[in-house]
């Protein structure tokens, strides 16, 4: 399996390489070059538990790694879980499932992709001999899930971008209090737009990218979405066979690679009917979803710190397959959306995606709601995913975090504060950041300082 970018400039790469390069050299975002199809696989891989239906599904990308390597890799990648079933899908009402994705070392559902990443990176390591310095942006919870994929871990050292003052602060803690030498947690000026600006500047400086052996750990790593795939399926599977034909996944997102996951799945053969896109105020994807028009628009801080997001960097693999796979006109709208801020696609269809948008006015009384009706509370991202439940459809609504990581939302909203041991021992470790202008040329010196 090679993997190309999607601005047609890079040559195919194998799994690892495509792994450890990140965002591809031209600009570009990494897919294979043909997606595999499971439709015939199906009823076998119902019968697998979660690591062992990861690696069943990982096998068909990860081809340059040996078989029993990459089962170990997976099987150690979700030993840090705290549930048993990994993912557990959870009936609240007719018609309606959650699928939490919270049960992992920093109880947000990017722990699926970046314990494997981590463990894929020190697999590499190993293997080649080479260090490896990783560079990441976060609206919250990515750095947090990355920093813990990667902690301690030899031959590797973790800088992540994250906007100051814009995260929660549980967030913030589960990246600067770590106590690990090999992390470093870059609060930024600015906005997560900015801090994501930032790192794909340094990502195209081939100089500076080769010499310091970057990678990427933001969603733009195929190995992330891939990953992510595996909850999709995992869920659809346990669904009862009369409800998988109307289900809608609902999916709190910003940066479009949770629901991206899910929409490459179905190209795979699954066949799963649809996909809600449940945006925050920010809600440049609500707005392409509604109008056909995919235009920037100013960051609004809100409850739900981890979407405020107004360039969804995953939303650029989509689009290639809507324009027909073709890097030339991929480039073109790129080019205008630089330029411009804003751009169409002609004969644009919504092609199975719905889409909704909550505002902070909305999400308190979302919690309370779904508290009071169903027994059960959400944070302030998967709030979102209840604000218009598609009636006639079966929903699955992806509960992206822990309520513990936001307690003075849960708490102005219900009355209870939820906690977590974890979160709990973060309050009394030291935090150690290092504050920086959203300047590339002011990281990359940073990165230069402290390298491995």
């Amino acid at each position: 399996m090679n993997f190309l970018s999607t601005r047609g400039q890079t040559p195919a790469l194998g799994f690892s390489d495509a792994v450890a390069t990140g965002l591809a050299p031209d600009g570009g975002l990494f897919l294979p070059v043909a997606l595999p199809d499971f439709s015939a696989d199906l009823p076998r891989l119902a019968k697998l538990g979660y690591a062992d239906l990861c690696f069943e599904f990982m096998r068909a990308f990860a081809t340059d790694i040996p078989l029993t390597t990459l089962r170990a890799i997976v099987a150690k990648s979700y030993t840090t879980f705290s549930a048993a079933e990994i993912a557990p899908l959870k009936k609240l009402g007719p018609d309606l499932y959650v699928l939490e994705l919270f049960h992992g070392p920093t109880l947000a559902f990017k722990d699926f992709a970046l314990q494997l990443l981590g463990n894929l990176y020190e697999y590499q390591c190993t293997v080649r001999g080479e260090t490896i310095n990783v560079l990441g942006a976060t609206s919250g919870d990515t750095g947090a899930a990355a920093i813990h994929g990667l902690l301690g871990k030899p031959g590797t050292a973790i800088f992540i971008l994250y906007p100051d003052g814009r995260v929660s602060p549980l967030q913030e803690r589960q990246m600067t209090c770590t106590g690990a030498e090999n992390v470093f947690a870059l609060a930024l000026d600015g906005t997560f737009d900015d801090a994501q600006a930032a790192l794909k500047v340094i990502f195209s400086n081939q100089a500076f990218r080769t010499g310091h052996r970057l990678s990427a750990v933001n969603s733009i790593n195929l190995a992330r979405v891939l990953a992510q795939c595996v909850y999709y399926l995992y869920a659809w599977l346990r669904l009862p066979e009369s409800e998988r034909s109307r289900v809608e996944f609902v999916v709190p997102t910003g940066n479009f690679g949770n629901v991206l996951a899910g929409w490459l799945l179905q190209q795979m053969g699954v066949p799963i009917p649809g996909f809600k896109v449940a945006t925050n105020q920010n809600d440049i994807l609500y707005r392409f979803f509604t109008t056909g028009e995919y235009r920037v628009g100013a960051v609004a801080p809100s409850l739900a710190p981890s979407m405020d997001i107004q360039v969804a960097s995953n939303f650029e693999r989509l689009l290639y397959y809507r324009v027909g796979r073709d890097p030339e006109r991929l480039l073109a709208l790129m080019d205008e959306f630089k330029a411009t801020g804003r751009c169409r696609v002609e004969g644009w269809d919504r092609g199975g995606f719905t889409a909704s948008r909550c505002t902070d006015a909305d999400i308190p009384g979302i919690i309370r709601r779904v508290h009071r009706e169903l027994g059960y509370i959400v944070d302030p991202h998967t709030a979102c995913g209840f604000k218009a439940l598609s009636p006639g459809r079966v929903s699955v609504v992806l509960a992206t975090a822990s309520p513990a990581k936001f307690p003075d939302t849960i708490r102005a909203a219900i009355g209870l504060e939820p906690t977590d041991p974890s979160l709990d021992a973060l309050k009394v470790r030291p935090v150690i950041k290092h504050r920086l202008r959203a300047d590339p040329a002011t990281i990359m010196r940073f990165i230069a300082q402290h390298a491995v």
